[in-house]
């Protein structure tokens, strides 16, 4: 039996491990000029390429592909040296994984980044809307995906963590029942995160009305949605929500709409001028598209009437703003021509009141 004392030995040690060091640099150095040389090929052909998308695609994966050639350099030469290969396979069983799963994340957020690109360039709003709505949900969905597989084949290179899952297979029966009531909220949302994704009942930047609040859909993920208001305010609501209760949306198909403005006046008051007066202040504005105006007596009481003026504008906003000044405009008007037609709460006394006259 060698002493393991012995100088001898110790120098043979030294040996191996100088020349399994000279095998990992010569290995790595390789590994990054195929990377540099591989790259640059790749790269002079997306600089004659027409569209930017290439060159977004090829920036994202460059790093993940670096440390994956070097990875796969060093895997290929400890397969000839025993030793190298004890100390690197065990840490291989981690970086694998772990580089398969950098490199399809990038790929989806490469393609996310180029779907995003295009889009910008859409003349249909209502189109770049839908397919943003999906572009988003489905790279979240992907991306969900993939670390969980990525962190479960990490785990799967742990021998202790692989021998449990082997000896819990006898009741994953059980298992399965228990992790599902224990999951049934979050799977809950990612179905209904993919359903708002497919079915589109809503989609990035429409315009909402949920919970009594009206606002735009400013980001949808898989549990959650927000809505932004008017004042700033920021609505969190969840996903499944949307799908499991009704709601109000206001551009769903685009964002022409009508709206009205409600006058109540003496009943005393005559119609037909303030329609004439309407008609020709919504014609000259320029916020007012022509498609819709009415003025209608929509209720009588005893002491008011109710007059609608209903117009219509492009988008919501001008929407919002021709109201304002219809209902601003009439406001003055009245007061002008008609003052008689405001309401007011008099107390008549018929012959005076007798006090009236005293000092």
């Amino acid at each position: 039996m060698l002493n393991r004392y012995n100088p001898a030995n110790w120098q043979i040690a030294w040996d191996e491990v100088f020349a399994a060091g000279i095998a990992v640099i010569l290995a790595i150095a390789t590994a990054y000029a195929l990377y540099r040389i591989i790259f640059a090929i790749i790269s002079r052909l997306t600089r004659d390429s027409e569209t930017k998308i290439d060159e977004l695609v090829v920036d994202r994966i460059r790093a993940p592909a670096k440390w994956s050639f070097i990875v796969l350099g060093v895997t290929f030469v400890g397969q000839y040296d025993p030793q190298l290969q004890a100390i690197w396979e065990p840490l291989a069983r981690f970086l694998r994984p772990a580089l398969l799963g950098w490199i399809a994340y990038t790929l989806v957020k490469a393609f996310t980044i180029a779907m995003e690109f295009r889009m910008e360039v859409s003349s249909d709003p209502i189109a770049a809307r839908s397919r943003r709505t999906r572009l988003a949900v489905l790279s979240r969905a992907a991306t969900f995906a993939i670390v969980f597989i990525t962190v479960g084949l990490m785990l799967l290179g742990i021998p202790a963590v692989r021998d449990i899952g082997t000896t819990l297979l006898a009741s994953a029966g059980l298992a399965a029942l228990a992790v599902g009531a224990a999951a049934q909220p979050a799977l809950k949302s990612l179905i209904a995160g993919l359903q708002v994704a497919l079915t589109e009942p809503f989609r990035l930047g429409d315009l909402v009305k949920v919970d009594g609040e009206v606002g735009r859909v400013e980001e949808i993920r898989m549990s959650f949605v927000t809505v932004r208001t008017w004042d700033e305010r920021v609505l969190v609501v969840p996903t499944s929500q949307f799908l499991d209760a009704s709601f109000e949306n206001w551009s769903r198909v685009n964002e022409k709409l009508s709206g009205p403005v409600f006058l109540h006046l003496d009943p005393a008051t005559p119609v037909q001028p303030i329609r004439d007066e309407f008609e020709r202040y919504l014609s000259q504005h320029e916020l007012f598209d022509g498609r819709n105006h009415a003025l209608l007596m929509t209720e009588a009481y005893p002491e008011s009437i109710e007059l609608r003026l209903a117009m219509s504008a492009q988008t919501i906003g001008d929407l919002w703003n021709l109201r304002c000044a219809v209902r601003e405009h009439m406001l003055g008007w009245l007061q002008e021509h008609l003052p008689d037609a405001l309401i007011r709460h008099r107390l008549e006394v018929p012959n005076g009141h007798p006090k009236a006259g005293e000092p």
